[in-house]
């Protein structure tokens, strides 16, 4: 099986040449396989926001090779960077971030609008997904009138609207009761069951990674655990 994610010698530096710089990432290496259901964990300062945005692309590293699907990430620009993001990367964050204006079927076409689907498509694709997670009978509901579970449902309908490589999904219970939270994490395991989804969840907490088949557990900006099908117990490198 491909990886999907490969990482050799991450390195995040802050504030780089100044007498304040900070390395929050020291060196790390890390694969991901098409396919799998991993989690990141470690306490608040640990490293995970940054590897997080790393594997985004939200940010680049300070020295590695990030290398996505075979593409070196660390080499693109801006504007390629943007591309990675709308078609390969499907994030779910803890406050949904949905546009509040637009309602559920409009907010789960939008990254097909910015990679140029055809409007008719669009519809047809967001009207499927919007099935596929129980929220057909909310399709014309603004973001204000859905509860946080309903919100949290779009925005995964939303990640999933490019058919991308990796859905990234930080913290994505972590505004939702327990029972709610348990029916986002359902989708979750439905769509890498059932679609095959790589899913990379980061969170600190570990009942919740504890309901995936992988779990990588950072610690002051190194892995320090990698244990689950893959990982197999051991640090994976």
């Amino acid at each position: 099986m491909r990886n999907v994610i490969s990482m050799h010698g991450i390195v995040k530096r802050f504030y780089i040449g100044m007498p304040n710089e900070l390395e929050i990432l020291h060196g790390l290496d890390m694969k991901v396989r098409e396919g799998e259901f991993a989690s990141i964990v470690g306490p608040s300062g640990s490293g995970k926001s940054t590897l997080m945005n790393i594997i985004g692309a939200l940010d680049r590293p300070t020295e590695g090779v990030y290398m996505l699907n075979g593409v070196d990430i660390s080499q693109l620009n801006d504007s390629e960077l943007s591309v990675i993001r709308n078609k390969e990367i499907g994030f779910v964050f803890q406050n949904f971030n949905l546009v509040s204006r637009t309602n559920a079927i409009e907010n789960v076409e939008l990254p097909m609008l910015y990679a140029g689907i055809s409007k008719r498509e669009r519809r047809r694709r967001a009207e499927k997904l919007l099935e596929m997670v129980d929220m057909s009978d909310r399709a014309t509901h603004n973001p204000n009138e859905l509860s946080g579970g309903q919100k949290q449902r779009i925005a995964i309908a939303r990640a999933i609207a490019n058919d991308p490589s990796i859905i990234l999904a930080d913290e994505p219970t972590g505004a939702l009761d327990s029972v709610t939270g348990h029916m986002v994490m359902d989708i979750f395991h439905r769509l890498h069951k059932e679609e095959n989804k790589t899913i990379i969840l980061i969170t600190h907490s570990k009942e919740l990674a504890s309901e995936t088949e992988r779990i990588i557990t950072l610690s002051d900006g190194n892995i320090v655990a990698d244990t689950g099908k893959e990982g197999d117990g051991n640090v994976l490198l």
